[in-house]
């Protein structure tokens, strides 16, 4: 038990890494916001989700960002664009998990991450629209976004991001999928026995 543990801790802690160096490969999409950028880290935290379950993915995606924090920080001094980018893999790796623990097949996998990539771009413009985006006009001392502006916002770059940034996911761990699936089940056997 203890072997299996230290197994887990050190695996979130490898993954953790590497999702955090994805991150720092990051890109803005032409004719979307600037501040909102596509990265693949969420790729780590998956593999995490769904071979050991997922606190474990959700521990990659948490470490993750407090490492970019600490090595980019942030230009409010407060993580506002780290918690958001954390709800943001929550939102498109539990639904992922979810299914595929149902359905371990790649058919399984492509309906978590179609559900995934809704879960994120539905999930992040209520959060953007409540949370988010009023924590960036409060510590940034802007004038706060309203009524056509606001929604332009949402809707013109929010949710149009984050639906391209899931087919891009979608696209890579499809990809990875093919050639990992064995390793992948024998993981989920190991770690998430039945």
């Amino acid at each position: 038990m203890k072997n299996k543990k230290l197994q887990s801790m050190v695996a979130i802690g490898m993954l953790s890494s590497i999702s955090f160096i994805l991150m720092l490969f990051n890109f803005p999409l032409p004719a979307l916001p600037a501040f909102l950028k596509v990265d693949f880290s969420d790729v780590p935290a998956l593999i995490a989700a769904i071979t050991m379950g997922p606190v474990a993915g959700i521990l990659v995606a948490f470490f993750k960002n407090v490492l970019d924090w600490l090595f980019a920080g942030s230009p409010t001094g407060v993580p506002v664009g780290h918690m958001a980018n954390f709800a943001t893999s929550i939102l498109f790796i539990l639904p992922v998990y979810v299914i595929y623990r149902k359905f371990s097949s790649k058919k399984g996998m492509v309906f978590g991450l179609a559900a995934g990539t809704l879960s994120m771009a539905i999930g992040m413009s209520l959060l953007n629209y409540l949370v988010f985006l009023p924590m960036y006009t409060y510590f940034l001392n802007m004038p706060a976004q309203t009524g056509n502006a606001l929604f332009g916002t949402i809707v013109l770059g929010i949710l149009p991001f984050n639906l391209i940034k899931g087919l891009a996911l979608t696209a890579v761990v499809l990809l990875m999928f093919s050639s990992m699936h064995t390793w992948i089940e024998k993981q989920r056997r190991y770690y998430l026995p039945q």
